[in-house]
């Protein structure tokens, strides 16, 4: 048998009953603590003015509703310098002033009236045994929304895009909570500016590199101290490593087999590599001589259906640009490609004999023998 406990909305509900009225809901009588404290002086009471029940729902058990019937109390306030003379018994955790549901089970209904809507959250609630109008739905969405959220400290300021590539806003967030705090329709320095001003609060602001937004922390919020963010700093030194490396080609890539000693033994994967390297050269002079000419990317673009961001990219290489590769894994044949064609090299050349070998070494999927023999 469940624990009265076990029925208590919160650890501070001391329940009394459990019963099942005639329609079959469940009713708990409980109370909360026998004594009070004053929210306007913080003075503690045990004397009681008198009590009212408070109805509220909760979430529901063995398919059908419960109510819990609360007793709360009204207590005199003993300090005679308050301008309190009674007050009631308030306890946010288990419902909020003038509520008809506990906290959490309206912290639930919002939660899936934001992943549902109205009509399909009623549905869905339904059968869980919480009978609510698609109404009372999105009223209990908009309260939430309606929340004032503390004052942030330390906020990220960075750029985001309404449409790519084509209307970009400003997105502020408060690193402490991990939540988004406003959106802003443009990425103006006024605009942002603006909204600095309105919020002196703010101590710490992490952002990009771009001047735009440290133009606007200068001026709003001369107090906050600027950060750069980390995934900018990373994303900065990636791209300056990426640069470098195409510049001079790919000569750091992994060593494929010999074109010209083993492109009659090499397996069909090996061929389609070579091929679309063949194929990537004649492109890059392709767009080499239509440069030297003296034509422009736009018009490079235009003759040879590239877009001319990707031409003016390509330009940018001393050599033809291999293609990229994913990050080899241990889960992958070719991680282990040395080792492979030192094995082979030995004279060891079956895959029954080469695939426990890796295995040792940490390969863990489970393949044919011969999938390690044509790595």
């Amino acid at each position: 048998m469940v624990s009265k406990k076990h029925w208590a909305p919160t650890a501070n509900v001391e329940v009394g009953e459990v019963r099942q009225s005639e329609t079959g809901a469940w009713v708990v009588s409980g109370r909360l603590a026998p004594n009070g404290t004053c929210p306007e002086c913080g003075t503690p009471s045990r004397q009681r003015h008198g009590w009212r029940c408070r109805r509220i729902e909760d979430f529901p058990a063995q398919g059908q509703a419960v109510w819990i019937e609360l007793r709360v109390c009204r207590w005199r306030c003993l300090n005679s310098d308050c301008r309190r003379r009674t007050f009631s018994d308030r306890e946010a955790a288990v419902a909020t002033p003038y509520a008809r549901r506990t906290s959490r089970q309206a912290q639930l209904l919002g939660h899936v009236a934001h992943a549902a809507g109205g009509t399909p959250a009623e549905r869905l609630l339904r059968r869980l045994g919480i009978r609510v109008s698609d109404d009372t739905i999105l009223r209990q969405l908009l309260r939430a929304a309606q929340v004032v959220p503390p004052r942030a400290r330390i906020i990220g300021i960075d750029d985001w895009s309404w449409r790519k590539s084509q209307n970009y806003g400003t997105i502020i967030i408060d690193l402490e909570r991990r939540a988004v705090i406003d959106v802003l329709e443009d990425r103006d320095v006024v605009t942002c500016t603006d909204w600095l001003r309105r919020h002196p609060e703010v101590e710490v602001i992490s952002r990009d590199r771009c001047g735009l937004y440290a133009q606007a922390a200068r001026k709003g919020a001369p107090q906050a101290e600027q950060v750069a963010d980390r995934f900018h700093i990373v994303q900065n030194l990636r791209m300056a490593i990426e640069e470098q490396m195409n510049l001079h080609g790919r000569a750091t890539g992994r060593a494929l087999l010999s074109d010209a000693d083993n492109i009659s033994t090499a397996s069909n994967l090996l061929k389609s590599r070579l091929a679309h390297r063949k194929s990537r050269e004649e492109i890059y002079e392709t767009i080499r001589a239509l440069r030297q000419q003296g034509l422009t990317c736009s018009e490079i673009g235009r003759r040879t259906g590239f877009p001319r961001r990707s031409v003016a990219k390509w330009l940018q290489f001393e050599t033809p640009p291999d293609r990229k590769r994913a990050v080899l894994k241990r889960s992958s044949a070719w991680y282990f490609e040395e080792y492979l064609k030192q094995r082979w090299e030995n004279g060891i050349r079956s895959g029954n004999a080469l695939l426990p070998l890796i295995q040792e070494r940490g390969y863990e999927v489970s393949v044919r023998p011969d999938r390690p023999a044509a790595w």
